[in-house]
């Protein structure tokens, strides 16, 4: 008997050692591959070969025929049941740059893991870098690759489908070898469970949006690459209806942190005179944890750029025009002149965080949101982690979950202090640093040696501020700060360092070089039509 199998999530796509003749002919020795191989389902064969179950249609196939006995049984079996087993949670910093970390290391024969990296979303996102999609500086392929072409030439394996449930066998030490039992498994929203001797949790965060009334149906986060595609959808329908108007674009971004000041500066020089941006923030002063030299910076640009700041404020609701009332009798007057407008105009109540200051109301086209954010651990169904408050798994300081030797939760999954006591910030840098530490630890433990303690180490900070301006403060100089075209230079080849692999950094340098000559012969033409145009 023959039915049909659609799994209930995402496409399963695992990336294996092929060929890829193109890309040798445009980078030679880069080891470049194109082809994909088929998954190691287990469940789900055809005539002894492994296939692809997808329940989209494409280039993997749409519904696959299987028997009813083999649709039953939904556990992922292991290319080889004698070598340790890692799955990766997340493919984020964390979780992608501990893959490549495992895969460059020198291992026994007999102990080299599989991998197996599981993420949500087919592309890794360089987020530091999303701003630059708003300002048309990068394109999406050199942001935000395929996690095909990066794992192409590993052997780590790619699942694209969402971490519903885990269930860990490990608490106490329980099963601590590397070759008997197993660490717990993970379960799928595809309804495949996949067993794993070491499990490292680096799902990242999401963008916490419903904190005030309103703002979860009215603002956009700004977060991830469906975000930054939703906010450049939105402000080009805002550019069309605007067109040839005398009003203005009015922009609110709620929050003055790097996030909130780097996309007030981005949308701001988007804009320029068509539109005004707002930027609210509870506390005294932009970027109050920053550098100082960075925070001056922001605010030379955001002065320069009449960027209108609402600092010691908070934000109490968001509404639309046409349903917004308050106790205010001048506020809802002006209210209803808006809302006669335009009634899908968003109106924000801001109340005072800082002592002094009055309620205040402010219209806008479209509401950013850049504050709070949620850990996106998944449930876990017996032996519950260790988490804080804020969601996070409480891990001790070679990063493994603590009462759960063979979990590691690194990122915005873990709850870590320095050695101050202070908790680590959510950045990347400190998830760059982590996946290299916790792909070390991995491959000590597994080996039977020490771990080591994980120290980090803050190598300074940089930020965007349009096109062709940038801030960077490297801790290593004191009271140094880069501006300006310099500071964009820097900040630029620094991350183009931290792309992930040597093959995309090629692609991705090529292109910015590419484009900084266009730039230039532009900027010369410009220059040369303007003294020629002189009487």
């Amino acid at each position: 008997m023959v039915v049909h199998a659609t799994p209930a999530s995402a496409t399963l796509t695992p990336f294996n050692r092929g060929a890829r003749q193109l890309g040798k002919l445009f980078f030679p020795g880069s080891g470049t591959k194109f082809g994909i191989n088929s998954l190691l389902f287990g469940a789900i064969r055809r005539r002894g070969s492994p296939i692809i179950a997808s329940a989209a249609t494409g280039r993997n196939g749409g519904v696959v025929e299987v028997s009813e006995d083999e649709r039953a049984r939904r556990t992922y079996v292991w290319p080889d049941d004698k070598k340790p087993r890692v799955c990766i949670l997340g493919g984020g910093f964390g979780g992608l740059y501990t893959a490549l970390r495992l895969e460059s290391l020198e291992w026994p024969r007999d102990k080299k893991p599989q991998i197996l990296l599981f993420d949500q979303f087919e592309r890794f996102v360089f987020k530091p870098m999303l701003y630059e999609l708003l300002s048309g500086e990068v394109d999406v392929w050199e942001i935000a690759p395929r996690f095909s072409d990066l794992l192409g030439s590993t052997s780590v394996q790619f699942f694209q489908d969402r971490v519903k449930l885990l269930n860990t066998y490990d608490y106490e030490g329980m099963n601590a070898s590397t070759r008997s039992g197993c660490g717990g498994t993970v379960h799928l929203e595809s309804g495949l469970i996949v067993e794993y001797d070491w499990l490292v949790l680096a799902l990242g965060a999401a963008g916490k949006v419903d904190l005030v009334p309103g703002a979860a149906k009215l603002a956009l986060p700004f977060s991830t690459l469906e975000d930054a595609c939703t906010v450049e959808e939105r402000l080009r329908a805002l550019e069309r209806k605007y067109f040839g108007k005398d009003s203005p674009i009015v922009v609110a971004v709620v929050g003055c942190g790097y996030a909130g000041v780097e996309l007030a500066a981005t949308v701001s020089e988007r804009l320029k005179d068509k539109g005004v941006v707002h930027a609210i923030g509870r506390d005294a002063t932009i970027l109050p944890a920053a550098p100082p030299g960075n925070r001056e910076a922001a605010l030379k640009v955001l002065s320069s750029r009449r960027i209108q700041l609402s600092l010691g404020y908070s934000v109490r609701s968001i509404t639309r025009a046409s349903e917004f009332k308050t106790l205010d009798s001048d506020a809802q007057t002006i209210n209803n002149s808006v809302a006669a407008q335009d009634p899908d105009r968003l109106v924000l109540e801001l109340f005072p965080f800082e002592g002094g200051l009055q309620i205040q109301t402010l219209d806008a086209d479209l509401v950013l949101w850049t504050v709070g954010s949620k850990p996106l651990l998944p449930q876990i169904e017996r032996n519950w982690l260790p988490l804080i408050e804020q969601g996070q798994a409480e891990t001790d300081e070679t990063l493994r979950v603590k009462g759960h030797p063979r979990i590691f939760a690194i990122g915005d999954s873990s709850a870590l202090r320095d050695s101050s006591g202070r908790r680590l910030p959510p950045t990347a840098q400190v998830a760059f640093q982590q996946a290299d530490f916790t792909g070390w630890n991995l491959w000590a433990a597994i080996n039977n040696r020490p771990l080591l303690p994980f120290r980090f180490q803050n190598l300074g900070e940089m930020m965007t501020l349009g096109r062709f301006d940038a801030a960077v403060t490297p801790s290593f100089i004191e009271g140094l700060t880069l501006e300006g075209p310099v500071g964009h230079t820097a900040r630029k080849i620094a991350y183009l360092a931290r792309l992930p692999t040597d093959e995309h950094r090629v692609k991705v340098g090529i292109s910015w070089l590419i484009k900084s000559a266009v730039d230039s012969v532009a900027s010369l033409q410009s220059t040369l039509t303007e003294v020629l145009s002189q009487p």
